[in-house]
């Protein structure tokens, strides 16, 4: 008697530091894959019954209770009661009465009563199968997680590392996972390097079999909007809103800006003292050039902006076609259209107006001119016009070395170009 006591007491300790063990490597789990402690009960649960049904053949009246706060557990069958030993035909769901009383003193032929298991009775294969039943759990537990903090990422920017190539795109890790950048979302011209940390807009995480497939662009115009949201303290908190946004990656982006707040100058606050805002997003976006204008609910008002810095006669919107006549000066027309018509394009997709731009003499045609007219053969004269531009420092479209306040009252000009300069 004395040694069985002694047995059942060290049976006790063995199963209360098994128990201790068991708490100390969920609370590791929860803490370093965070996954929740009710996830990993569940399949602490669930490989229980998987053994069961291994061991026994049925698991139908087994039920596994534990204890969330001690991780101690227990492994119960209900059996129906058989008055005799010999008349039990499957031990897994049916005890004798004399078994039963044992557990219970008031049994009776007929009834119910809960036989706890000892788990450690099962074989080798009905163990095996249950820690693989947990090892599943764990890992999809993990890449669920994984797929929500992602996905409450989609559509915002992460900072990433370049890792390697694949086939033409490139592995970008984010952290607890990697992303694709693809060949598509690349800026044309862009060098990467591994190693390189960049920013990347989330396009898009998808669950898939193997864990989360995370999409990322350098190319989308919300890297810019993003990056000027955090860059920015007056967006934050909402007193500027970017409105529109058009961009062609790795050359020039287009972006108007709302101030609720009359006191505050949007263009200034996002271009910063002395450009040191806007800098920061250019040296992001390896010198990209980003133009910064004022949002004005007159179409006409903001296709003027828009086209800045080209000086404009007059602009003739249609708000119900979506259409927009321009007038400029015959010698402003290669500044207003651009080189390579870039100016004009941007300009319509940020307005999301269709731009027609004639100079002072062609509007006195009234034979359908075009801004197509322009992407053809003499595309080549109108771009050495615009470069001649730049060459006699007529036109610096680069704000950077100015005064933040200069670069916002010449935006604030509503398109009258740098006047100064050009006289």
């Amino acid at each position: 008697m004395a040694r069985e006591q002694k047995a059942a007491v060290e049976a006790q300790q063995e199963r209360e530091k098994a128990t201790k063990e068991l708490k100390e490597a969920l609370e590791i789990l929860e803490r370093e894959k965070e996954i929740s402690k009710e996830a990993l009960f569940e399949a602490i649960s669930n490989s229980l019954v998987t053994a069961c049904r291994n061991h026994f053949k049925s698991a139908d009246n087994i039920r596994v209770d534990i204890d969330y706060d001690t991780c101690d557990y227990h492994v119960i069958a209900t059996k129906e009661v058989i008055e005799l030993e010999e008349d039990v035909m499957d031990p897994a769901i049916e005890i004798s009465l004399e078994d039963a009383k044992k557990i219970d003193p008031d049994a009776k032929v007929g009834d119910m009563v809960d036989v706890e298991i000892n788990s450690r009775e099962f074989g080798r294969i009905a163990t095996q199968n249950a820690k693989n039943v947990i090892t599943q759990k764990i890992r999809e537990e993990e890449r669920n997680v994984i797929y929500n903090q992602f996905h409450a990422m989609e559509k915002e920017i992460m900072t990433g590392v370049v890792q390697r190539r694949v086939g033409r795109n490139w592995s970008i890790n984010l952290g607890k996972a990697d992303a694709l950048l693809m060949e598509s979302e690349m800026v044309p011209g862009e060098i990467l390097r591994p190693n390189d940390r960049i920013k990347v807009f989330v396009l898009e995480v998808r669950n898939v079999s193997k864990g989360s497939k995370i999409t990322v662009s350098r190319t989308h115009p919300d890297l810019v909007k993003r990056l000027f949201e955090a860059e920015v303290t007056e967006i934050q908190d909402g007193t500027v809103e970017i409105m529109s946004i058009a961009r062609e990656p790795g050359s020039r982006t287009k972006m108007a800006v709302y101030s609720k707040d009359p006191n505050v100058d949007p263009v200034g606050a996002c271009v910063g003292v002395k450009g040191d805002r806007a800098k920061a997003i250019v040296s992001e976006l390896n010198g990209e050039k980003i133009d910064i204008i004022s949002w004005d609910e007159n179409p006409g008002n903001l296709i003027r902006n828009a086209l800045s810095p080209a000086e404009i006669i007059n602009v003739f919107a249609d708000p119900e076609e979506r259409t927009a006549n321009v007038v400029v000066p015959d010698s402003q027309l290669s500044l207003a259209i651009g080189k390579a018509g870039q100016n004009a394009r941007l300009a319509a997709k940020l307005t999301n107006y269709k731009i027609d731009i004639k100079s002072e003499t062609q509007a006195k045609d009234a034979y359908g001119f075009r801004i197509e007219d322009y992407m053809g053969d003499d595309m080549e004269e109108y771009d050495e016009e615009y470069d001649s531009y730049e060459e006699e420092g007529e036109y610096d479209d680069s704000y950077m070395d100015a005064e933040s306040e200069e670069y916002a009252e010449y935006m604030d000009s509503e398109g009258e170009g740098n006047s100064e300069e050009e006289e």
